[in-house]
């Protein structure tokens, strides 16, 4: 038996040809290059430059459709509450409030997005460990359909702000089922040492407590243990756990009737096996059929991070002694995963030219000034010139609304694709614009 390649091996890696293949909505023409629905990504970077985010709408819509549709089968009735922090463009929560969706935030800025987008107060569902006082009030004020309370403080908290404001604030307990999901370190959420959610050994005794606190509903309970997630597994322990739990807490005499089952469903960033809706709709049907709960779930990642990529242009080649070097406009202040996370995502040519040329290794950086400022390691791709664009895939969720201006580089462009058309959803920030708001002092 052949010894297993080492982790950082690049003929592991999925070729761009095979990444491509596995993403309909992409392909090569062997004229105008890389198309996005159609769109020749070349076009777009000529008009608008780079680095340039992309999505595709088409793509957006059948994965919403395809995620209810599973629960459909499964016989779930499912409230789908898009989670804003995986892309808060107002393309995109118009476009998920069109379909039906609504709103999973974690902010008071969030919240007020998906206001303006046009998302249902009703619809919308707070979470977070880090509430303020100022963003309850807001929630309390805009009379959202829950907020999803994380600790015997924030409960304590809302319950007097909603008394003194004569509201009833409808919370579900974010529980901690004390479930390891298996993904990165930075984004487990469910684990006892997490800091998200209520630990599960105090979970029944404070839900009986909020039924009797002024200002406080408590309609049922919540879980989240984490994104990415590429197993089904951690999902059936998870809601094992809660549904465990809605038993325990009816059998004494309480009321419990919704569970919010989160989101994390992972997507298969190097073409590896990611479960599919159906199977999590199935892990949820196992878990609460009979139980005459509503079901919620918060996805993400899923609904929007395929659909986008991040244009960007080769600036030089650089060829050091031990490497060779692709430098790129764009860098980790528009895409930061591959340095907090080690997050990989595919690289691929935009040229129909280049997509053919021979491909040998290359580290992919970008022009800030961190050695954490690198896309991909000894990664094959063609000798790319000066000019030459690449598309980084799989930057739709987590990419943009994680951009900074560091380095004092503007914020980039993003465009949308929808029936073979395109156009602009946010502009490209002046340069101007970073110290529009700073003073002297006197």
């Amino acid at each position: 038996m052949a010894a297993p390649s080492p982790p950082n091996d690049p003929s592991t890696d999925p070729s761009p040809a095979e990444l491509i293949a596995a993403r309909p909505w992409l392909r090569h023409d062997p004229m105008a290059g890389l198309l996005m629905d159609g769109v020749p990504l070349a076009a777009i970077a000529d008009a608008i430059g780079t680095p340039t985010w992309v999505y595709s709408a088409a793509t957006m819509r059948a994965r919403y459709r395809s995620l209810a549709a599973a629960m459909a089968e499964a016989a779930l009735d499912v409230q789908v509450h898009y989670a804003v922090k995986a892309n808060d463009s107002r393309a995109v929560l118009a476009l998920f409030g069109s379909e039906g969706a609504g709103a999973d935030v974690v902010s008071g800025g969030e919240l007020l997005k998906a206001r303006r987008a046009g998302i249902p107060a009703s619809r919308i569902v707070y979470s977070g460990v880090g509430k303020s006082e100022q963003e309850l009030r807001l929630a309390l004020s805009e009379g959202i359909g829950q907020i999803n309370v994380e600790s015997a403080e924030e409960l304590s908290m809302l319950s007097c702000l909603a008394d003194a404001l004569g509201r009833r604030a409808r919370i579900a307990l974010r529980v901690n089922p004390d479930v390891d999901a298996g993904t990165n370190e930075k984004i487990a959420t469910g684990r006892a040492e997490d800091k998200f959610g209520i630990s599960y050994a105090d979970a029944a005794a404070l839900y009986a407590r909020a039924a009797t606190m002024p200002g406080i509903d408590p309609i049922g309970l919540a879980t989240h243990i984490g994104s990415q997630i590429l197993a089904l597994a951690p999902y059936r322990d998870a809601f094992a756990r809660i549904a465990a739990l809605v038993v325990a807490l009816r059998e004494q005499g309480l009321r419990v009737s919704a569970v919010d089952c989160g989101g994390g469903l992972g997507i298969p960033y190097r073409n590896e096996p990611a479960p599919s809706p159906a199977g999590l709709a199935a892990c949820m049907r196992s878990a609460f059929h009979g139980l005459n709960v509503r079901l919620a779930m918060e996805p993400g990642r899923w609904l929007v991070g395929s659909a986008g990529v991040l244009l960007a242009s080769v600036v030089l080649i650089k060829q050091s002694p031990l490497e060779r070097f692709i430098v790129l406009d764009a860098g980790m202040n528009e895409l930061v995963r591959p340095a907090m996370y080690d997050a990989w995502h595919g690289i691929v040519p935009v040229s129909a030219t280049d997509a053919i040329a021979p491909r040998v290794p290359a580290s992919v950086v970008g022009p800030v000034c961190e050695s954490g400022d690198t896309f991909a390691r000894s990664r094959l791709l063609p000798s790319l010139a000066p000019e030459a664009r690449v598309a980084i895939l799989d930057a739709g969720a987590y990419g943009a609304v994680m951009s900074s201006t560091y380095n004092a580089r503007p914020l980039a462009a993003e465009a949308w694709v929808d029936s073979e058309r395109w156009s602009v959803i946010r502009d490209r920030q002046a340069v101007e614009t970073l110290w529009e708001r700073e003073r002297l002092p006197e």
